[in-house]
């Protein structure tokens, strides 16, 4: 739901005033001449699709605020896609990627059509949020009536995704001599939905107390004890029947150490002093943890890790009072446990690199600018984002506005590493099968997800596609045996990576022979790579839970078990710093360079596969001490292969293969 804050009634009749004044007298303050509604640009990309009537609920409360985004073209947007291609291709211009100041110089908005964009906005009453130091976007705040009159057009409340959003009931405008200076309208309440990609072990639907099945009633606690095992086969229980008719399988996992993925992924055998030093991995969420530092250092102190010190971790936060829309954002508390998992996921791998955590005021503008503070200083060659849009149901406006970042940090020599989702194809949520967006832009490199097997000397036993489906095990009331509650895997699909293929973008060059036509049909398919995502093989962290998203008051330290893409991203992100300090290289945009290598040494990558039989743990919920079987690689429609596949991409992440990217062997 739309967070909507409520002026006082003098407020709102000063605001309602200011409009009307605005609206009158508003262009010739900007230096645009005053014009009739038929000499306006019309931006009818900035409509989203879900934006029907049959979805129409009604017009959106005038009083309420929302956030805005006017996106203002590249110059010479043909050039930068150039120069993005060349710094991130083997061959001329490789690897060399502009400083900040000349990408700014050459391809930003001038100064002049920024600055009319704001006084345009500020004459018709808005709040300005945010101008970047690139000036390629406005993000302003206002009232559904200052919309009206501003953009031509009203704003209507729709439901969508079981929830309601604002969005404008017809194409918006702005008066020409204006819409010459801007390439995109962001004015529906979309990207209000972008969530964090992570999951917690034991989040399964529904799971709160004990439920019937016909006559079959769930296992009651204790039935089956499932004690978490730290590494695969460490706790083995029987359940019954399942895969080959297979017993006997591994309890779930109670959540990786840092020194355990080092291991499986090829880390700790490098020398210690190969640990990341010298890079800086970006970190970016929305809000901020008031307790990050002192959870981490807790969390590394039990675990013999290094800590945080000041030497190796930053953050560019906004204040609190900043904080807005955090109803619709999931509050703090609902992205606390990213930021967590984000940090002492890189630290744990790249325990010498540096860490900067920048923070958004909310989810949606406010990530835009969290990013521009990272390019527009290039305060990082490395950025890990593990949050996503609900799928590409953002207006095509926008998508090429947002995609006008990526390409700056591509032209920058600036890799972005976006988690690929956790909701499989999406079709749950959004009706038609897509994948999340910003990963599916084929400016960045989307991360998959593996359910990943580590053995008890810290190998990999096993890797194969993060999709859980649980089976709930239950009791025949006469007899007491034990069965499942419908054929395996069962039906309830509890998590799997996202991907698949694009509704929006065309399919880039460097997919192409790699990614299979029958699959692609021309678009641009994610993910691009895969790394461990799984929650019932995933990672612990140390969190101190938010208990009160208005003092922001934290509860005692815990440990908790998380997975989600979100992990998947953080992981690749140190293993790229690392690479880095090995080869004393840049990577930035990777995509190019990883589908290269494919071609040529393609067993560099590890594929990722299916297993037969397919593999499974058994859990035991906490909350309700039902027992489930977890059956892995059960991804929606996506679908785990040899060589590329929509649920891993091209493969898993492996240390060696990481060093020749590095190399930039092709």
């Amino acid at each position: 739901m739309v967070n909507r804050t409520r002026r006082q009634a003098s407020i709102r009749r000063t605001a309602t005033i200011a409009a009307s004044l605005a609206a009158a007298i508003g262009l010739s303050l900007t230096g645009v001449s005053a014009a009739s509604a038929a000499d306006r640009t019309s931006y009818s990309g900035s409509v989203p699709r879900w934006a029907t009537s049959a979805n129409d609920v009604g017009a959106a409360d005038a009083t309420a605020t929302f956030e805005g985004e006017v996106y203002l073209p590249l110059r010479n947007a043909k050039a930068a896609t150039a120069l993005a291609t060349a710094v991130s291709s083997p061959g001329i211009g490789y690897r060399q990627g502009l400083s900040a100041a000349d990408w700014i110089a050459r391809f930003a908005p001038t100064q002049a059509d920024s600055d009319a964009v704001v006084g345009y906005l500020t004459s018709q009453g808005f709040t300005i949020s945010a101008v970047p130091a690139s000036r390629q976007y406005v993000v302003f705040r206002g009232t559904a009536a200052q919309f009206g009159a501003a953009f031509g057009t009203s704003l209507h409340d729709y439901s969508y995704a079981g929830t309601t959003l604002a969005a404008p009931s017809s194409a918006p405008s702005l008066p020409i001599a204006l819409g010459a200076k801007v390439s995109g309208v962001g004015i529906d309440q979309s990207r209000l939905l972008t969530h964090p990609d992570s999951v917690k072990q034991g989040d399964i639907p529904g799971d709160s107390g004990v439920q019937s099945f016909g006559r079959q009633t769930a296992a009651p606690s204790g039935a089956i004890a499932t004690p978490c095992s730290s590494y695969i086969g460490q706790n083995i229980v029987t359940v019954p029947a399942a895969y080959n008719g297979q017993t006997q399988y591994s309890t779930y996992n109670c959540g990786y150490t840092p020194s355990q993925l080092r291991s499986a992924y090829g880390i700790s055998a490098l020398p210690r002093s190969q640990n990341g030093a010298g890079q800086t991995v970006a970190i970016i969420d929305a809000y901020a943890s008031p307790s990050i530092v002192s959870d981490v250092n807790t969390y590394s102190s039990a675990l013999g890790e290094p800590g945080l010190t000041a030497a190796n971790y930053s953050q560019i936060v906004p204040d609190p009072s900043q904080f807005v829309d955090q109803e619709a954002c999931a509050f703090p508390s609902g992205w606390q446990g990213e930021q967590t998992l984000d940090v002492e996921a890189v630290h744990g791998l790249a325990t010498g690199a540096k860490i900067l955590y920048v923070g958004g005021f909310n989810c949606g503008g406010g990530l835009d600018v969290a990013l521009s503070k990272i390019l527009d200083g290039k305060l990082a060659n490395i950025v890990s984002n593990s949050y996503g849009d609900l799928g590409e149901a953002v207006p095509s406006d926008v998508l090429a506005g947002e995609n006008n970042l990526y390409l700056q940090a591509a032209g920058e020599g600036v890799g972005l590493y976006f988690s690929s989702g956790d909701n499989g194809d999406e079709v749950a949520n959004v009706g038609q099968p897509q994948p999340d967006f910003p990963a599916s832009s084929p400016w960045v490199t989307a991360v998959g997800g593996t359910t990943l097997a580590i053995d008890q000397k810290g190998k990999i036993s096993y890797e194969t596609g993060w999709g859980d489906t649980v089976d709930k095990i239950v009791a025949d009331p006469g007899t007491g045996a034990l069965s499942y509650a419908e054929a395996l895997p069962g039906s309830r699909f509890v998590g799997g990576a996202g991907g698949g293929v694009s509704t929006v973008f065309g399919q880039p060059w460097y997919q192409h022979g790699i990614v299979p036509n029958s699959l692609a049909h021309g678009q641009r398919v994610s993910p691009d790579i895969a790394a461990l995502a799984d929650p019932y093989t995933g990672f612990s962290i140390g969190i101190s839970p938010i208990v009160d998203d208005t003092t922001l008051e934290t509860g005692a330290f815990e440990n908790e078990t998380y997975g989600g893409t979100s992990l998947a991203s953080p992981l690749t992100a140190a293993q790229i710093a690392i690479v880095q300090q090995l080869t004393h290289s840049t990577i930035g945009f990777a995509n190019p360079t990883l589908y290269a290598l494919d071609r040529v040494l393609p067993n560099a990558f590890r594929d990722v596969l299916p297993q037969n039989p397919r593999q499974a743990v058994a859990y035991t919920s906490k909350t309700s001490g039902n027992s489930y079987l977890v059956s892995f690689d059960t991804d929606t429609t996506l679908r785990t292969t040899a060589k590329y596949d929509d649920v891993t991409g091209i493969g898993g992440v492996s240390f060696s293969l990481l060093t020749l990217l590095g190399q930039g062997r092709h």
